[in-house]
């Protein structure tokens, strides 16, 4: 059987010196109906490996409960099927832009700064999720006939910590665990990151968009030997709500990865197609320089990235500068492009029927109410993402004072005895007028994604202080929770009511006819905030606060016909949405 190694110089295949030319591909962001297409595109573009991120918080949504692990091992098996090797990066921590940067609230809430280090109340759990992850990597290795040939221990961990036995431990455990392929870490090209995130033994990688030879040079000071090889070549950026699209130029993204392969080195292009953070599965990031301290900068739903391969899979003018930079290091001619797939063919509104109001739906999908004297966080409610409402009751009689509301993650749509009073924030917590009392306050608190990157990831999500009137605390809290996969099961139990003449928040029914399914974008003109599913399939999070338009709707979410479409308004409604057509 054929063994891939890392030399001195170069990886090699049974001896024979190769280079990995990869893209970044989650399986997890692209619907599993277009896999395919998105690997042959790869493909076309010459490449000759595809990576992948594992997020544990999306397979092990609670304590021993799994969902989907098999998922992996089906997308290693189309990776195989398209000609493409693969390198796998299982955490437990990933980044990606993702909700708590992959790690499940139910590891992080109350582990505080002892999670990704060698706790054993955080290397428990991730003993028991590698046992049941592993064999979906083992047998696909590729000295067993499979498209696996590396496998990374931890993600950029030099960026966060410095925890020497954590790392050598979870390399062990890889290996325990039956992975004999090459083990590698990745970190950015900085002393600190690559003393504090690499392995002696196991081999190195650095991440950059830029100055290839300035990075590689860092490198060497650190490994004088081994392959090179930039496991993340940033060819473009992700986007935050409320922010500007990030737009890298092509002719800046070709020549710098021109310079990285006029290096000698290997490359993993992140992100080659970027794909959908599906489901509220978007994380979210901190301003505030080295740190990453400062304001929270939730990430918008569309996971473009800018990348050569965009969204809905078409090839951009990054795409074909890139191919023509590989073809010149590749073995003979690159695949053609496969047919583009399927677009709507003509618009189509959707017809709203029916709406329930926010209490009623949480009524009737939500988790029972509990009742503390503070606020209790998502974490304790067993709440990944979604909605707690928090009622308090001000004392009365009392003149009108300021009501604030203290460590709140992340924004908060406040109601006095039913009548809608404002929105808070976590940077700004109080009230526009004050409140008298006796009076029942009522907070709609939505997480916008758990941080993903730096020391604050896996801070605890909804009100994590309390709420004040002047300067006394509120006691004597009620809290009831609306988890977003509590739609997983159909809102059949949720009493709808025709669609009032207003605008007002709820849960909105409705219908869209179409005469053959293809991708699309749902649009949402004067629609505030909130979440969209079709046919029972969470298209994400839309917000009019930019810079993402609309949703992508993946063409095997549609059937020939009427689909259903659900709609969970936070603020207030305006046109009726409807599916576009994309152009291919």
């Amino acid at each position: 059987m054929s063994e891939f190694t890392v030399g001195d110089t170069d990886f090699l295949v049974d001896g024979r010196p190769v280079r990995l030319l990869s893209g970044a591909l989650h399986y997890f962001r692209v619907h599993e109906g277009q896999w395919g297409h998105r690997l042959a595109m790869l493909r076309a573009m010459g490449l000759n490996c595809v990576e992948t991120y594992v997020p544990w918080n999306l397979h092990e949504p609670a304590p021993g409960v799994y969902r989907d692990v098999d998922a992996l091992g089906r997308f290693l098996d189309a990776a195989h099927a398209a000609g493409l090797w693969a390198i796998v990066r299982p955490g437990p921590y990933i980044c990606a832009e993702w909700e708590n940067g992959g790690l499940p609230h139910w590891v992080t809430g109350g582990l505080g700064a002892r999670i990704r280090t060698r706790d054993e109340e955080f290397m428990g759990p991730v003993e028991r999720w590698f046992a049941r992850l592993l064999p979906q990597v083992v047998p696909r290795q590729f000295d067993r006939g499979g498209p696996v040939v590396m496998v990374q221990v931890e993600n950029e961990y030099g960026s966060y910590g410095s925890d020497q036995v954590y790392l050598r431990r979870l390399a062990r455990l890889l290996r325990a665990g039956g992975v004999r392929v090459p083990l590698f870490t990745s970190d950015g090209p900085e002393d600190h990151m690559l003393t504090g995130g690499s392995l002696d033994g196991v081999l190195a990688t650095v991440n950059f968009g830029s100055q290839a030879r300035e990075a590689f040079e860092t490198l060497r000071r650190h490994r004088p030997s081994g392959p090179l090889m930039c496991m993340e070549f940033w060819c473009g950026w992700f986007d935050h709500w409320g922010g500007e699209h990030a737009v890298r130029d092509p002719l800046d993204a070709a020549d710098a990865l021109r310079e990285l392969l006029e290096c000698g080195a290997s490359v993993n292009l992140y992100m080659a197609h970027g794909g959908t953070s599906f489901a509220g599965w978007a994380g979210a990031n901190r301003s505030g320089g080295a740190l990453h301290d400062g304001v929270l900068e939730p990430d918008v739903t569309s996971y473009d990235y800018d990348a050569p391969i965009d969204e809905a899979g078409r090839p951009t003018e990054k795409f074909w500068r890139f191919r023509t930079l590989l073809s010149a290091h590749t073995d003979g001619p690159l695949p053609e492009l496969p047919p583009p797939p399927a677009s709507l063919s003509t618009p189509a509104t959707v017809d709203l029927t029916d709406w329930a109001p926010l209490p009623a739906v949480l009524d009737a999908l939500g988790g029972p109410e509990t009742e503390t004297p503070v606020p209790p966080t998502f974490e304790q409610l067993n709440v990944d993402r979604g909605l707690v409402r928090y009622t308090v009751d001000v004392p009365g009689p009392r003149r009108p004072y300021p009501l604030t509301v203290r460590g709140l993650r992340d924004l908060a749509v406040v109601y006095v005895d039913g009548v809608r009073a404002g929105v808070v924030t976590e940077h700004e917590p109080e009230l526009t007028e004050p409140v008298a009392g006796p009076a029942r306050v009522d907070l709609w608190v939505e997480s916008l994604g758990r941080v993903n990157y730096g020391p604050r990831t896996g801070e605890p999500k909804g009100i994590t202080g309390g709420v004040l009137h002047e300067r006394q605390y509120l006691h004597g809290v009620r809290a009831r929770a609306l988890r977003l996969d509590a739609f997983d099961a159909g809102v059949a139990g949720v009493p709808f009511e025709p669609v009032p003449s207003r605008s007002a928040p709820g849960l909105y029914r409705g219908t869209v006819t179409v005469s053959a399914p293809g991708d699309a974008r749902l649009e949402l003109p004067g629609w505030t905030r909130g979440f969209a599913w079709l046919n029972g399939f969470n298209l994400g999070r839309y917000w009019s606060a930019g810079p993402q338009p609309t949703l992508h709707v993946p063409a095997p979410t549609l059937r020939q016909g009427q689909n259903e479409i659900w709609l969970l308004e936070l603020e207030s409604t305006a046109l009726p949405p409807t599916l576009s057509p994309i152009d291919f």
